[in-house]
């Protein structure tokens, strides 16, 4: 026998007396078997179940629930029966109403005789109560409103059109005054504005006041036409009639789900396997549960299983590849258009919408294994007001997140998961329509400096955290010093400097870079005035050395506006009375700078300072428009890169330019794993992360 508990529990958790006595019986016998053990109480458990329907409270039970089938289906003709005698005199609204409640005074008379008998007939007779008193009014403000708009709408169909054509005239003519009226008004207060007697600011407001008033005169005179005082009342009682009988309706419905939460139901077993033979089938365990509406959505759920995503993931629908199975093969053996890459994205899409099956089948699984349980228990499942409602009060960030979601995994997950899959085959010059699985080769060619491909990978990496490092710490010294240069007192003309130093940030990154990569060519103005100085030939786009330098040089004051706009902003929010503090105690101007401003802004401004060497990390403009990766130098750097080429545009040269894929996927997984570490490791040691946490 399943473990029953001698009480049964709401949803809210309020426990109560079983009403179900052959239940009860049952739990208490295996209450008082499980704490003394006796053989006694085991046999006479059995003998209880075996003897069922014997039992004197099931045959009650059972008498009375074919009583109920009979009752209701009386029921069921006392309302068409009902429906056809006022079908044309009440309106179709007040007919549904009128006969609900009609059913609930004989519900209530039925249900109140067993009461004591179940908590399902328990709530049946309470539910019933409430139509009963709440109903009538939901019937009477219907009626009331219902009246009031017949009324108007004889009001309409009486009313003299001649009349009404001479007050509609009237109204026209007092339009034409008023507007002339207002004209004049407008022209006397630019006359006032023209001679100085009333300010712009002034005039403006008297206009806008003036046109409020005509809109209000032409508004108060149009009433004076019964058709539109008509027309408009109506418009109001029919807003009130949908919002108030709406209103009501929905206050009945939530007294209604409040007593459900506190009448607890009686069930025999937790029919679990409901839950199990539904797995496959979304929808179909909600349907068991009595919960249609909400069934409605699982079974969309059901058709996108097997209309879309297994059909898609066994090749149908596919526009080269063959689903899964494609992802496995990548088009060995295939035809010979078929390209290996398509096989490949299609494979990881089918994937994806494999999981999203899975996942409607769990959730589907969880809930209709989650109603049942909790009916064991004693709760009742929701009714669609009240999975509604919760929808409205509780599922309204899951409804909005999920077009994100599904955004996300499309045009973020796919393009990542394809380059990771992408690093583990042997996708190259020679293998670009046709590629197959090689394992981890491209990651060991790379950790060993192997191939051409490898062999110049750790100078690269050295080089490009150089530069990073380099770049980034400089700039945020330029733009650092710059703020607290134009946030000094006796600085004169702040607004100017403060305009400049926020020029490189202004302008577009690429014209300055371009700019500069032209003054550096060979004759350009930085070349020749630096041969100038040094009396000799200064090639600075010939020399690995000076290229790196210029770089190091152009990203540190390009990137510096920024930081100084980070700087500038927590420095004006520092408090004057800390530097007053600190003065008091005899601080110098050092002591005040490294204890109370750096850490200060370095606390508001840490986590964007680590996105600042990320970025640069990555940034692969200034490298390509600068001088292209270059100088060039196949004996160190060998065809595939350039001496100043960092990472990013290393993996660029690989995969565009010179269609090694599959390496240039290996680096690019290898250095997002490797930045993934760095921003957490920064993010979790900044002053400003812990104190959040």
């Amino acid at each position: 026998m399943i473990g029953y508990e001698i009480k049964v529990y709401d949803s809210i958790g309020n426990p109560h007396e079983r009403k179900n006595l052959y239940l009860k019986e049952v739990a208490e016998l295996q209450e008082k078997y499980e704490e003394t053990k006796d053989v006694n109480y085991k046999n006479k458990l059995k003998d209880l179940v075996s003897k069922k329907n014997s039992n004197k409270y099931i045959i009650e039970l059972n008498k009375v629930k074919k009583e109920e089938k009979e009752f209701l289906n009386s029921l069921k003709t006392l309302a068409e029966n009902h429906k056809k005698d006022n079908n044309n005199i009440l309106p179709k609204s007040l007919l549904k109403l009128d006969i609900e409640f009609r059913l609930a005074i004989e519900k209530i008379e039925f249900y109140k005789k067993y009461v004591d008998l179940s908590y399902d007939f328990e709530l049946e007779y309470k539910s019933n109560k409430l139509l009963v008193e709440q109903l009538p009014l939901i019937i009477r403000e219907y009626n009331n409103l219902n009246k009031d708009i017949n009324f108007i709408n004889e009001e309409l169909k009486n009313i003299d059109k001649n009349q009404e054509g001479l007050v509609k005239k009237e109204i026209e003519e007092y339009i034409e005054n008023r507007k002339k009226l207002l004209n004049e008004q407008k022209l006397q207060l630019k006359d006032k504005k023209n001679k100085g007697i009333i300010s712009k600011k002034a005039y403006k407001n008297e206009v806008k006041q003036s046109k409020y008033k005509f809109k209000d005169d032409i508004e108060t005179k149009s009433f004076e036409s019964k058709e539109k005082y008509y027309i408009n009342l109506k418009k109001s009682i029919e807003f009130m009639f949908k919002d108030g009988v709406k209103t009501r309706k929905k206050i009945l419905n939530a007294d209604i789900a409040d007593l459900r939460r506190k009448t607890p139901v009686e069930v025999e077993s937790k029919d679990s396997w409901k839950a199990i033979i539904t797995f496959p089938i979304p929808g179909l365990g909600q349907i068991l549960n009595r919960q249609y509406m909400k069934s409605l959505f699982f079974l969309l759920g059901s058709l996108f299983i097997y209309s879309v995503a297994i059909p898609y993931s066994l090749g149908f629908g596919n526009y080269q590849g063959t689903g899964i199975s494609g992802l496995l093969s990548l088009a060995e053996g295939g035809a010979r258009l078929d390209k290996s890459l398509i096989f490949m994205i299609e494979g990881i899409i089918a994937f994806v919408l494999l999981v999203f099956a899975v996942l409607i089948l769990i959730l589907s699984f969880k809930d209709v294994y989650g109603v049942l349980k909790n009916r064991f228990k004693g709760i009742r499942e929701n009714n669609w007001f009240e999975t509604k409602d919760n929808i409205d009060n509780n599922g309204f960030p899951y409804i909005v997140s999920i077009p994100a979601l599904i955004l996300i995994v499309f045009i973020v997950i796919v393009p990542i998961a394809t380059a990771l899959l992408l690093s583990f085959t042997n996708m190259d010059p020679d293998h670009q329509s046709k590629f197959s699985w090689i394992g981890f080769k491209n990651y060991a060619m790379l950790l060993k400096g192997e191939g051409m491909a490898g062999s110049v990978f750790w100078k690269i990496l050295v080089w490009t955290l150089i530069w990073t490092f380099g770049a980034t710490t400089l700039a945020i010294f330029i733009g650092f010093a710059l703020a607290l240069l134009a946030h000094n007192e006796r600085i004169k003309g702040k607004v100017v400097f403060r305009t400049i130093f926020l020029l490189p940030w202004a302008v577009p990154a690429f014209i300055t870079i371009m700019f500069f990569s032209i003054m550096a060519s060979p004759g350009g103005a930085i070349t020749e005035i630096l041969s100038g100085m040094f009396g000799t030939d200064v090639l600075i786009k010939n020399s690995t050395v000076l290229t790196r330098i210029a770089l190091i040089c152009l990203q540190g004051w390009l990137g510096s506006s920024y930081i100084f706009l980070l700087a500038t902003g927590v420095l004006q929010g520092i408090p004057g009375d800390l530097y007053e503090a600190a003065d008091i105690d005899g601080a110098t101007a050092l002591q005040r700078l490294t204890k109370i401003t750096i850490p200060l802004v370095l606390f508001q401004t840490a986590p964007l300072l680590v996105s600042q060497y990320t970025f640069n990390f990555n940034n692969f403009s200034i490298i390509y428009l600068f001088n292209q990766g270059g100088p060039f130098n196949p004996t160190n750097y060998g065809n595939l890169a350039g001496s100043s080429d960092i990472l990013i545009s290393y993996i660029y040269n690989l995969t565009m330019v010179n269609g090694y894929q599959a390496v240039g996927a290996a680096i690019t997984i290898f250095i997002s794993i490797g930045l993934m570490v760095f921003t957490f490791i920064g993010y979790r040691n900044s002053k400003a992360f812990k104190e959040d946490i």
